[in-house]
């Protein structure tokens, strides 16, 4: 006979946090516009502008003796123009959007987000841990503004135990990108997990930190990737870590989440054998970079890597990828976005300590786009891809036994 009574849950699974917040049949179709709309953006009129730039805004300048070879001298020349200002207004809006477009379907749900969370925190069936700390102080550059346009940025506190900002990052990341749940990201870390067994067959890492881990949506596939492994992720946002541990609790996978300032960890020297990143070090100033740099060097044990996926420097594109890149700079609030790419990593990571001909800068292939391909590509290769387009960018080193 069917009970009406409650489900208790402290004696089930943890339940999907990613599927609490339910939305309309309108407020879907309206994340599936903004999906297309910021594909479109970021695809389409790209190469839209660059074809105006090369037959019209290109010859038109050249004829007055101007010379369009870097990045900057070629956004004086295309701010003014039409097809950039229509591109620009309509790429602001499509990212500020996608996250907009979830926000009704998570207030609804907050309450039952948060007991889930708070569940997930208190039995931890998984075996992992959510370690937060109140008294954290909030680096400036993470409060002042809301980073890539989402609404109250990564760290914001609404209610106690709050998982609000994780779940706007998290589902609105999906509208974002076009993807519908978490399973379908995380392709960085399946690209450098494979890159890492191809290149080191014999790697077996025991413990893996990966810095500004968010919901851990690229930490949980290297745990898939390494079996056995300690998966330990750092982040200012305790909202994020909230949301992120919950998600991992519920697929029963154990990772250890904890609330630091990756400029200075409390985990012992030589900790880790493996501490990766993703889309990280180019949301943080540089001074920040370079103690992040020496920490990395601190925690990683004799024979460990750091592979860390970021945008590519200034010096390895060419003036209009340049100049397309630092787009973000300007308009998506990231204001260090520039400043990062204009680093050489390489020197970067020899001034935190590690040697230089052991460092590496490199373009490796997308799972997806060259499934048979394991190795780097080639600076000088024919045909090599872009970042984003076919390939991903990755910085890192390694310590000898």
């Amino acid at each position: 006979m069917a009970s009406n009574a409650p489900l208790d849950r402290r004696n089930s699974v943890i339940p999907d946090i990613e599927t609490l917040a339910r939305p309309t049949l309108e407020e879907r179709g309206r994340q599936r516009f903004c999906s297309a709309l910021r594909r479109y953006a970021i695809q389409d009129m790209p190469e839209m502008l660059k074809r105006d730039f090369d037959a019209r805004v290109k010859p038109q300048r050249a004829a007055k003796g101007e010379a369009l070879d870097d990045a900057l001298a070629i956004e004086r020349a295309m701010k003014p123009e039409a097809s950039y200002r229509f591109y620009s207004t309509l790429r602001y809006n499509a990212q500020e959007m996608c996250f907009l477009s979830v926000q009704d379907s998570i207030e609804r749900a907050l309450p039952e987000m948060i007991e889930v969370s708070r569940e997930a925190a208190a039995r931890n069936p998984a075996g992992g841990s959510l370690r937060l700390d109140p008294a954290l102080e909030m680096p400036r550059y993470l409060t002042t503004l809301d980073v890539h346009l989402t609404p109250g940025c990564f760290h914001s506190e609404w209610v106690e135990d709050d998982v609000a900002q994780g779940a706007v990052v998290s589902l609105g990341a999906r509208v974002f990108s076009a993807t519908m749940s978490h399973r379908s990201w995380g392709g960085v870390a399946r690209v450098i997990s494979r890159w890492i067994k191809h290149e080191r067959p014999d790697f077996r890492p025991l413990r893996i930190l990966d810095l500004g881990t968010s919901s851990g949506k690229n930490l949980i596939p290297y745990v898939e990737a390494f079996p056995g492994v300690e998966a330990y992720g750092v982040d200012l946002a305790a909202p994020l870590l909230r949301w992120g541990h919950a998600v991992a609790e519920h697929e029963g996978i154990k990772v250890h989440f904890s609330q630091q300032n990756a400029e200075a960890l409390d985990f012992p020297d030589g900790y880790f054998d493996l501490i990766v990143s993703s889309f990280f070090f180019h949301e943080i100033p540089v001074k920040a970079t370079r103690k992040v740099l020496a920490e990395c060097r601190r925690l990683l044990r004799p024979g460990g890597m750091m592979v860390h996926q970021e945008l590519p420097a200034t010096r390895l594109v060419d003036a209009w990828e340049d100049y397309f890149w630092n787009w973000d700079t300007d308009n998506n609030n990231e204001p260090f976005y520039t400043a990062f790419r204009a680093q050489d990593p390489i020197a970067l990571m020899e001034a935190a300590g590690f040697d230089r001909t052991r460092n590496f800068a490199q373009i490796l292939p997308d799972v997806n786009a060259y499934p048979d391909r394991h190795h780097a590509f080639g600076w000088d290769e024919p045909g090599r891809p872009r970042h984003g387009k076919g390939g991903w960018y990755v910085f890192g080193s390694s310590l000898p036994l």
